[in-house]
């Protein structure tokens, strides 16, 4: 006697351990299959553990069929099956019951429909004599049970291995699949295999491909991830398919990130670039550090430096210097959408003076977050108030705050489950019941109601102006708090929470966030959908990283130093590398575009000229703007975020067309080429030599010397002009519109 499902669970081992063998591969349940057929009639079936996953595996619950907010064809489900009773209800009950058939179970449109025996705007989803159609007509035949409240209690998934690495084989070698394993464990100490129950994905399918069986096939070196899914729970599998065999190298390690980073590089056959040169460096640690161009002076005294220690000393420097303030501010006030549009005038001017003392500070992370999650008092004398008027209902607080601090989108979970996490509704609103003891005042002061001050108070109740479409009580990605009694703010306990060196998203988060910052990328990406099917590329280096962090009380330019100093951030641009042609794995400097205000500021301080924005005091640069609302065509020209969403995507950074027209023939750009202050005019009238000239020049734009090819083809361009300051003009003209000045690298 095999006992309930005995016959699946011996059919699905069977095939698992053919397919690790060479033996054969899986089976679809939805293909045909008829000796599966007449043994499944006999199994006791299940809703919520049987029909559930079947329906789900067919894809009759997807978002793109059935599990749409709206269903189809009047028929709605659940979103992959999330909610088992109202699927029960709707299969069973609506539409008087037509679905399905109790006499004749094998004419029920549950059966008829996906099997195309009947007309069906989904087309044919299994197959008449498959094991998900015999699994659905026992169900009916069973007598159509209902699902039980602890059907899903301390379900768990485990997958085998829990990390892949697959060789590539050599050309004109047929690829190998390698299969997973996925078994679920419930509370009541039952577990089955559910390999081919269970849904796949993979991330980056140009890497690998997964099948809807859990078979993975490596096409190319790199790293992905397999995503699995079953009954709401996800596991992902990290896959990595080598670019050689595993080999050792020399690599100088300056601290833990260039030791984890060796071993994963080893490991995958991976070979770095060389150091950087220092010209290189320079320029690019002025860039991630402060948002300006070293200057030639700065330049040609880095490089007569011949102190070993000068690119730490360079670092330490540039953390201390009054640009740092400006443009990490511009950073966090990105994050944190600083803009009038809210705050009105004064409101602006009140958070923004908080966020640059903040910055000017080094106020630990956790200390800013606490402030910014617990404030409360007059917008206009407490600048962190304004985190409460940017988003004022609690349902879009809940989002903000998981997607800025814990780097988790919880948008989805607004209407239903998480596609690709655990998270459910609860959870999502249980964040937002935070926010509900929250009362908005005016100050008392005339015209208030007219853009006066107002302030933000806690209550010790619920505001009934904050309740949010479901009431549920104060929680966390699953964990409770103790009921709060009294007039206690059960804010505290979520800024307490969140801030805890040992707060699993917290840390990994905002190392994250700043790794991206100096890299190109994030270890994972994008920087703010950390979840457990989206793990890191270095998940030990992303740990090591949170770790260090929280250890060092959440210290900024602590962060950012160690960083820095690492050799793997020190290494040099390669355009066509050998390995790792996207960067992904940090073999190299991958280079991208100066964002925006960088790249104004840039163009300014290359053509000693200075923009004049409305509003703000004369000389004011690009990355000292308050908000995005000041205008200047060429900042929305080239992506500066308009500040109405906390995604990390809202800064854009793509090249277009637009953008090269700006550069190559705006009347802006032309003025500035021109400009009596620039370093044409101010140089020819000090009697500078062509070659003196055009070494400043480079200095400038592209932090180096000209090579003598460029000296050469300048030299001729000089004497083929009209005029020597025409002439001039037109080289400093090209540089502005040279790849190299506009990247950072």
């Amino acid at each position: 006697m095999l006992g309930r499902h005995g016959f699946l669970l011996v059919l699905v081992v069977s095939f698992a351990a053919g397919a690790s063998e060479g033996l054969g591969a899986p089976v679809d349940p939805t293909e045909s299959q008829s000796a599966a057929q007449a043994a499944v009639r006999t199994a006791p079936i299940e809703f919520t553990r049987d029909v559930l996953p079947a329906l789900t595996k067919a894809g009759c619950n997807a978002g793109a069929c059935h599990g749409s907010f709206q269903g189809r064809g009047g028929f709605q489900l659940s979103l992959l099956g999330f909610d088992a009773a109202f699927d029960h209800d709707v299969i069973t009950k609506a539409s008087r019951g037509r679905r399905l058939n109790v006499g004749v179970p094998e004419r029920s449109l549950l059966l008829l429909k996906p099997t195309g025996a009947m007309p069906h705007g989904g087309g044919r989803r299994i197959a008449p004599d498959s094991e998900v159609a015999a699994l659905i007509q026992a169900w009916i035949v069973q007598g159509l049970a209902a699902p039980r409240p602890d059907d899903l209690r301390g379900l768990t998934l485990k997958v085998e291995p829990p990390e892949l690495t697959i060789p590539v084989q050599p050309a004109g070698a047929a690829a190998v699949p390698v299969a997973l394993r996925v078994v679920a464990s419930f509370a009541d100490g039952s577990s089955r295999d559910v390999t081919h129950w269970a849904t796949y994905d993979i991330r980056e399918k140009m890497t690998a491909d997964v099948s809807r069986l859990g078979l993975v096939t490596a096409h190319r070196p790199g790293k992905t991830a397999v995503q699995i899914r079953y009954l709401g729970q996800v596991a992902a599998v990290s896959v990595s398919i080598p670019y050689a065999a595993p080999s050792t190298f020399e690599f100088p390690v300056q601290n833990y990130i260039d030791e984890l980073t060796v071993a994963e590089w080893q490991r995958l056959g991976a070979k770095p670039a060389p150091l950087a040169e220092d010209a290189t460096f320079l320029r690019r640690v002025f860039l991630d550090l402060i948002g300006t161009l070293p200057t030639p002076t700065e330049i040609r005294k880095f490089l007569s430096d011949t102190s070993p220690t000068k690119r730490s000393q360079i670092i330490d420097e540039l953390l201390a210097r009054p640009e740092y303030v400006d443009y990490w501010s511009l950073r966090m006030a990105d994050l944190l959408r600083a803009h009038r549009r809210f705050l009105g005038d004064k409101g602006l001017a009140s958070f923004s003076v908080w966020i640059r003392q903040s910055i000017r500070e080094n106020k630990p992370l956790d200390q800013l977050t606490r402030e910014l999650l617990t404030a409360q008092g007059n917008l206009f004398r407490h600048g962190p108030v304004a985190y409460y008027f940017i988003d004022e209902k609690v349902e879009d607080l809940a989002e903000t705050t998981s997607q800025v601090f814990l780097g988790v989108r919880m948008q989805c979970t607004r209407c239903h489950h998480h596609p690709n996490e655990v998270w459910s509704q609860e959870d999502y609103y249980g964040l937002a019941a935070f926010f509900t003891r929250l009362e908005t005042k005016d100050s008392g002061t005339v015209g208030a109601r007219f853009g006066g001050p107002k302030s933000i108070r806690p209550s010790a109740t619920e505001n009934p102006r904050r309740r949010p479409l479901l009431t549920v009580a104060p929680r966390v990605f699953g964990e409770t708090f103790p009921p709060a009694e009294g007039k206690t703010d059960i804010r505290q306990q979520l800024a307490a929470w969140m801030t805890k060196p040992n707060n699993p998203y917290f840390a990994r988060n905002f190392v994250n966030r700043y790794w991206a910052a100096l890299m190109g990328r994030g270890l994972v990406e994008p920087v703010d959908d950390m979840r457990a099917t989206n793990p890191a590329v270095f998940a030990g280096l992303l740990d090591a990283l949170a770790k260090d962090f929280a250890a060092h009380q959440f210290d900024t330019k602590y962060l950012l130093r160690t960083i820095c100093n690492s050799r793997v951030y020190q290494l040099a641009p390669v355009l066509h590398p050998q390995y790792d042609a996207d960067g992904q794995l940090f073999t190299h400097r991958l280079p991208r575009r100066m964002s925006a205000e960088v790249l104004l500021d840039a163009i300014n301080q290359l053509t000693g000229t200075s923009e004049t924005f409305e509003g703000q005091p004369p000389g004011t640069r690009a990355i000292a703007l308050p908000d995005p609302s000041v205008l200047s065509t060429f900042l929305d020209t080239f992506g500066r975020p308009l500040r109405n969403s906390p995604c990390d995507c809202a800064r854009g950074s793509t090249l277009d067309l637009s953008q090269a027209l700006h550069l190559a023939n705006s009347k802006l750009l032309h003025d500035k080429v021109i400009a009596s202050t620039g370093p044409v005019a101010v140089g020819l009238k000090a009697g500078l030599t062509d070659d003196q000239l055009l070494e400043e020049l480079y200095l400038a734009a592209l932090g180096r010397l000209p090579t003598e090819v460029q000296r050469q083809a300048v030299r001729q361009s000089l004497a083929e002009g009209v005029s020597r300051d025409e002439a001039w003009q037109d080289v400093l003209w090209a540089l502005i519109n040279c790849s190299e000045f506009v990247f950072n690298h």
